[in-house]
């Protein structure tokens, strides 16, 4: 699938955006329109990249606002940096998550006993490359780990890149533990540690910090796509979540390109970049 983004504001400010436009020129959601599967019968996913790999900017789909752009998440007022906790610098893989997918957070996991966390579900691609922010990837997942974030289930499914060199050596979770020892581990110590730095507690799991297989981690993509079918056909309550979409035909939410134009004309013109603050290069280490 060929999309472009188009960034509006100044980034590195609280009304950047990077809207999505297919390949026709129109705008979309990358929440909804973008198909989850890039090749269902091989079960080869489509993922956002949100986040590139080392950088600290945590930004997000935003769920809540009209065509879901992504922008950078706000805490207390401010933009929100995820802090290098000794030894990972910003995020350790590519982060982001597979379109047309939603963790209700109206349904209780019966292997977490956690709700959703009200997002479409996470990823985290180990491929060699850097990708840009906004890239439209093609994932082969090959396991998940349950993290329970503030009493939230929050699935953080681990993948590759189809279009990486050494893609067709990657098959299940356990082949990550053997070809990049020491990589799932850093995954765990990441995401327990990730929230230390802002006064909160360490983060835990379900199944004890194990990762699940691939074909567990397959069910529970596929779950999550059951839930946001319900989603976006109106069969489920949608609170604060902004369902917009332009390709979804029998959806109650879908929208003209020109309802679509509109939206990205209203956000404020692409502009210089301010700088980022110094402090996000700031090492946190362990309080002994």
């Amino acid at each position: 699938m060929s999309v472009a983004i188009e960034e509006r504001g100044r980034p590195n400010t609280q009304d950047y955006r990077v809207f999505f436009k297919n390949s026709e020129g129109k705008y979309i959601s990358p929440f909804h329109d973008i198909p989850i599967y890039a090749n269902e019968a091989e079960n080869i996913f489509h993922a956002v990249v949100e986040v590139p790999r080392w950088t600290n900017a945590k930004m997000e789909i935003a769920t809540k606002d009209p065509l879901n752009p992504l922008k950078q998440d706000m805490k207390k007022g401010n933009l929100r940096y995820v802090a290098n906790v000794f030894p990972h610098k910003g995020y350790i893989w590519n982060y982001g998550a597979i379109p047309q997918t939603w963790e209700d957070p109206n349904h209780k996991d019966s292997d977490t006993g956690c709700c959703g966390d009200n997002d479409p579900i996470d990823i985290c691609d180990i491929g060699n490359k850097v990708c840009s922010r906004g890239e439209i990837i093609k994932v082969k997942v090959l396991g998940t780990l349950a993290l329970i974030d503030e009493g939230e289930t929050d699935w953080k499914v681990i993948v590759i890149n189809i279009e990486d060199p050494e893609a067709a050596d990657f098959n299940d979770i356990d082949d990550v533990r053997r070809l990049k020892p020491g990589y799932l581990e850093a995954t765990v110590d990441w995401f327990k540690r990730y929230k230390v730095p802002d006064g909160k507690p360490e983060n835990q799991f379900a199944f004890n910090g194990e990762f699940k297989d691939r074909d567990f981690a397959i069910k529970t993509v596929k779950s999550t796509n059951e839930f946001w079918k319900a989603l976006i056909s109106k069969r489920t309550h949608a609170g604060e979540l902004n369902c917009m979409n332009t390709s979804v035909s029998d959806s109650p939410f879908c929208c003209s390109a020109g309802d679509a134009e509109a939206v990205v004309k209203s956000a404020c013109a692409f502009g210089a970049e301010d700088p980022i603050p110094s402090s996000v290069d700031k090492w946190f280490y362990d309080e002994k």
